[in-house]
């Protein structure tokens, strides 16, 4: 969870601000007492602070599961310069869109509460390539065999939903080859 505390750097000692002022967004240091982990130190850039807490034009993404810097770097280049993708730690409570593997209710419920301007999207995802896998009981259904998933909230939307479907999977795969699909109530 995050918290409201904050330290100003001119109160850390100056070798601690010069490492902490190296670290990329997602990069950490890890601080200890007697070989034990008391806590860690997230690094974001002040470019990226300043940009994603006052530019209108830019989507500010904050991760809530742990992803590499070079997953986050990854996921920021595929979506492109309109947006800056952020650890949760690293974030400004005002992200845009929060980023959450699947979670309980409560847990949603909670990010709600600290991110009320946030949409939030959960996210089953896996990238063997970027050390990522954060899998839930629709990847699972979709891998054993399930050809989608539609979350409807109404008969006549599971009917839209349906035939849209349908006709994708027809179209993608000429209605020969299992292509797995998921979608919302707004695809």
């Amino acid at each position: 969870m995050m918290s409201d505390q904050w330290v100003e750097a001119s109160q850390l000692p100056e070798e601690l601000v010069a490492l902490i002022d190296t670290l990329r967004p997602g990069e950490e240091v890890t601080i200890t007492r007697n070989g034990e982990t008391i806590g860690t130190i997230s690094g974001v850039s002040r470019q990226e602070t300043s940009s994603s807490a006052d530019s209108d034009d830019i989507t500010v993404v904050a991760t809530a599961m742990k992803l590499s810097a070079s997953a986050r770097d990854s996921l920021s280049e595929r979506l492109g310069p309109g947006y800056l993708v952020l650890d949760l730690h690293s974030a400004p409570p005002t992200v845009d869109v929060l980023l959450v593997p699947p979670a309980s209710p409560q847990l949603i419920g909670n990010f709600r509460a600290l991110y009320p301007k946030a949409r939030i999207v959960i996210t089953e995802i896996e990238d063997a390539e970027l050390g990522v896998k954060y899998e839930g009981p629709v990847r699972r259904l979709l891998d054993a065999g399930a050809e989608a998933y539609l979350p409807s909230n109404s008969i006549p939307r599971l009917a839209e939903q349906l035939d849209r479907t349908m006709t994708q999977l027809n179209q993608l795969t000429g209605g020969t080859v299992r292509q797995a699909l998921v979608s919302g109530e707004d695809g």
